[in-house]
């Protein structure tokens, strides 16, 4: 019977564990894919997944310790033998070792230095000094490397020595004696060649690369952009000091979201409390935190359109129907800047447009904003006619007339609202900051109060006079 589903995989492993049928767990287990593994182990109880742990070879605990969650690494790290981990830990790829590494304090790090070889000590201390949001936080060294002046069979015979994992062997890069990047070939490139071809006519010398310090975001796009399964990283001398895996770019791209999405939502971010953990693994207590300070701070600002009620106070008074309409200005006028923040954030953040285009961008978000105001204002001005149609009004109002007032209102509202949505953005780009603040909650709060002004603005001036 084939099992397809992780929680009967689990209930397998367990009855295993309960029988201490040692050889069929790890028959079972080791078919596995390594991210299946994790889930059940994941699942376990501490002893039970320590002793499941030890079934695997070195290799394959490095493979699975990569990726645990960095909780359960930390536990792992803890419960073994400094001398035992330190062979685990070698065998980690390079970026992993580092971010685990950095998560370390000065005295765990400390316990486990001594044990490491030298080459693995190097390494890990090196990447370690590099932010976590650069380029060099995020690269591996697992990668090969060979020389210009090499024949195919010299090279073949480095990069066994080499021996980068897998995955990275389709490019092999082309450096000089001091080891400047020259340009890269193909895994393609040597098998198809002669063993005494030279690597010099085989060389691409078109490849786009990244410096150590630049952000990882960047990087990450780079790798989208030129579609690409390894980015080169290169410090100020030009020399290959690192790869950056598409992988690692699309684990970038999705936190990068994320942080953006939650910043758009009005959610405050909070990477230093470990933002990798899923919404059942933060505590009521920290979605708190992340959440009220915006909410907060909103609630504060919206005070605002509470004072601008009460200044048109009598205006509801004489016009009850002005009432019955706020709330479509409101909802109308939040959706329509919402939707163009959105659209300009992202063409900011995908290299699109920049800020010096602020003029062109403002011009075509006003006409489209006009588009939608006359296509907005007047089912609005249908809308008010047909629910208002009984309606009594003051003087010599007509009904066809104070649906006019507020459907004009309500398409300046539009065109206001999707100028201030699309021009805040910029704005706050222009000022080094980020985009995403401004949006969705801040916008909201904003358009809420330049529509009610507009729109009583309108109402006192054309209703009320009459």
């Amino acid at each position: 019977m084939t099992v397809t589903n992780i929680d009967q995989r689990y209930e397998i492993v367990k009855d295993l564990i309960d029988t201490e049928d040692w050889n069929a767990l790890k028959d079972v287990i080791g078919k596995l894919p390594t991210i299946e593994i994790v889930e059940i182990l994941e699942k376990l109880e501490e002893q039970d997944l320590l002793l499941v742990f030890e079934l695997f070879s070195k290799k394959e605990k490095a493979q699975i310790f990569g990726e645990f969650s960095r909780d359960l690494q930390y536990q792992i790290f803890n419960k073994l033998d400094k001398r035992a981990f330190s062979k685990i830990f070698e065998d980690m790829r390079s970026d992993e070792r580092a971010d685990f590494y950095q998560e370390l304090t000065l005295e765990e790090q400390t316990s486990l230095l001594p044990y490491l070889n030298k080459q693995v000590r190097s390494n890990v201390v090196e990447l370690s000094a590099y932010d976590s949001d650069s380029a060099g936080g995020i690269m591996t060294t697992d990668f090969a490397t060979v020389r210009v002046w090499m024949t195919v069979r010299e090279a073949v015979d480095k990069i066994k020595i080499d021996s980068p994992g897998k995955k990275m062997i389709y490019y092999v890069y082309v450096v000089d004696d001091e080891k400047v990047l020259l340009g890269f070939i193909t895994l393609k490139d040597l098998i198809l060649a002669d063993l005494s071809d030279k690597i010099a006519d085989l060389l691409h010398v078109d490849y786009v690369a990244a410096k150590v310090n630049d952000d990882r975001e960047r990087a990450a796009r780079m790798i989208e952009k030129y579609d690409l399964v390894a980015l080169p990283i290169l410090n100020d001398d030009h020399k290959l000091v690192g790869i950056v895996r598409h992988d690692d770019a699309i684990e970038v791209i999705v936190a990068e979201q994320t942080e953006d999405m939650e910043k758009m939502m009005g959610i405050t971010s909070s990477n230093d409390e470990g933002d990798d953990e899923g919404y059942m693994d933060i505590s009521v207590f920290r979605h708190f935190k992340k959440r009220v300070v915006w909410l907060v701070s909103l609630a504060i600002v919206g005070m605002i359109s509470g004072l601008i009620l009460h200044h048109f106070e009598a205006a509801l008074d004489q016009m009850v129907i002005l009432a019955l309409y706020m709330p479509m200005l409101a909802d109308t006028g939040g959706n329509a800047g919402s939707q163009a923040s959105t659209v300009i954030i992202r063409a900011l953040s995908l290299g699109e447009v920049t800020v010096k285009d602020w003029w062109t961008i403002t011009f075509k978000e006003m006409r489209i904003s006009i588009l939608l105001a006359v296509c907005l204002s007047s089912i609005a001005f249908i809308k008010v006619s047909l629910l208002s149609f009984d309606t009594l009004l003051p003087g010599t109002l007509t009904l066809s007339y104070v649906a006019f007032i507020i459907s004009l209102a309500l398409a300046l509202q539009v065109v206001s609202s999707t100028i201030i949505g699309a021009g805040l953005p910029i704005i706050v780009r222009k000022f080094n900051g980020d985009p995403a603040v401004v949006a969705s909650p801040a916008i909201t709060t904003i358009v809420d109060i330049t529509g009610l002004l507009i729109y009583f603005s309108l109402a006192t001036a054309f209703l009320l006079q009459v």
